[in-house]
């Protein structure tokens, strides 16, 4: 008899895990993204006035919908969700406008702007999709490796402790701490075997928080002066207040939110090895926005892909959307129970970086592998990822270039993602898409379709 061997019709990315394993998985997503979200909450309200009360209740209701809008993104609701292993998060894109904002009508009129932002971000989705054509490997691998190496400036910050400048930034042992963590992790991952090796992020940021713990580096206060249990129901800072020129401000926010979904939804694709069309983009950018109107009603703030857990993906394999549903999941029980949120919380910075390091590391990797299907023999694609990535570095190596622009080219110069990502498409239109040429293949598909067959005669 003939043994027909079966393949599983199940792709990794709807692969359903045993639910000790998924919850795991998920929570090792919490920890590696936390920071990220509690950062936009601190650094408004300490910009616009808030503190004590306020400022728990704008955190705890990040945290939970953080998880809704990572659930809407995961499991998809109609033509909204991507149906992708997507942590969606706080994006810091809209700090500085919703400052600016906040100062002249407060909350209510972050939160008329944030709504708004929102229905824009759905009611554009299928027609910003339809660019994705402009997202050819050139582009799309640039864009990825831009996200990656944006993001390891925020780790080599974390790993120092928080801030430049501020007292004890840089100290040896928090860059001791963030060395034992990204040891920890390089460890597990290379000796640890099975399951183990899946979940070497989690154990590292377990294991570096109880050795800095054992060195007094870890502060309990937040964790027993947490209420068990609280909600901040929706809109507690008062009805949302709807003006023109905050709405215009925040609809320029949602662009470039929606450069960097985009970009974030396609180096998730690259990573799992999952096409991802028009039609999924869409649904990504509705998943934005529905996130978003929802949040200015909840008193969160926009939302968008969160780039370092595509680089957990692609650092563990684990490419399950219900893994990162279950995190969605983990993340609304933070916004019920403030002592779960201030548990997490309590993981040093330093800790966070050494994981970090690691993380965002993926992130540029999943990039440059997408850049090794270009043809880069042809020096109109070696132009265009020279000058993207050089644009795209401008907001961390000189971060005060732009400083005399105007505020709305400053929103999206300053975001080294959206500058590199304009400047491929850009570049990408000039010379690989008008009066495109054949001869000069711009992919290494390119070159092996124009390859002569064995048989050609040379």
């Amino acid at each position: 008899m003939t043994q027909v061997n079966t393949v599983s019709a199940v792709h990794p990315v709807d692969e359903i895990l045993p639910p000790q394993n998924m919850v795991l998985f998920g929570l090792q997503h919490v920890m590696s993204m936390y920071a990220g979200i509690v950062a936009v909450p601190l650094v408004l309200a300490s910009a616009i006035g808030l503190q004590g009360d306020a400022l728990v209740r704008i955190i705890d209701a990040s945290f939970f919908m953080c998880g809704l809008a990572t659930l809407i993104q995961t499991l998809g609701i109609g033509i909204f969700g991507a149906k992708l292993p997507i942590v969606q998060g706080t994006t810091f894109a809209s700090v500085a406008t919703m400052i600016l904002i906040g100062k002249q009508s407060g909350l209510p009129g972050i939160y008329g702007a944030v709504i708004a932002g929102g229905v824009f971000c759905i009611l554009a989705a299928p027609y910003f999709s339809r660019l994705l054509r402009f997202f050819p490997p050139v582009v799309a691998g640039t864009v990825i490796t831009m996200i990656g190496i944006s993001l390891l400036p925020v780790a080599f910050n974390w790993a120092g402790g928080g801030v430049p400048g501020l007292p004890g930034f840089g100290d040896p042992s928090n860059l001791a701490l963030a060395a034992i963590t990204l040891l920890i992790v390089l460890l597990i991952s290379r000796f640890g075997r099975g399951f183990v090796s899946r979940i070497g992020v989690l154990l590292g940021l377990v294991i570096g928080t109880t050795i800095a713990a054992l060195l007094g580096k870890v502060s309990t206060a937040g964790i027993a002066s947490a209420d068990w249990f609280g909600f901040t129901p929706p809109m507690h800072f008062g009805t949302p207040v709807f003006s023109i020129v905050p709405i215009l401000s925040m609809l320029l926010v949602m662009l470039v939110v929606m450069v960097e979904t985009t970009a974030d939804l396609l180096a998730i694709g690259e990573v799992t090895g999952k096409h991802v069309g028009a039609d999924d983009v869409a649904k990504g950018l509705r998943a934005d926005g529905l996130s978003t109107a929802l949040g200015g009603l909840f008193n969160a703030f926009p939302f968008t892909a969160f780039a370092q857990n595509v680089g957990l993906v692609r650092f563990t394999g684990i490419k399950s959307r219900y893994v990162v549903a279950t995190s969605g999941v983990i993340l609304m029980l933070m916004g019920f129970f403030p002592k779960l949120g201030a548990l997490v919380a309590a993981i040093p910075l330093p800790v966070l970086g050494g994981a970090g390091i690691v993380l965002f590391g993926s992130v540029a990797a999943a990039g440059i592998q997408t850049l090794a299907k270009v043809n880069m023999a042809d020096n109109r694609n070696l132009t265009i990822v020279a000058v993207s990535i050089a644009l795209g570095l401008v907001p961390t190596t000189a971060p005060t270039l732009y400083a005399h622009l105007s505020s709305q080219a400053q929103l999206f110069l300053n975001s080294g993602i959206t500058a590199a990502s304009l400047s491929a498409i850009i570049l990408n239109i000039l010379f690989n898409m008008i009066g495109h040429d054949r001869a000069h293949p711009s992919s290494v598909a390119d070159v092996a379709e124009h390859a002569p067959e064995q048989g050609d005669v040379h």
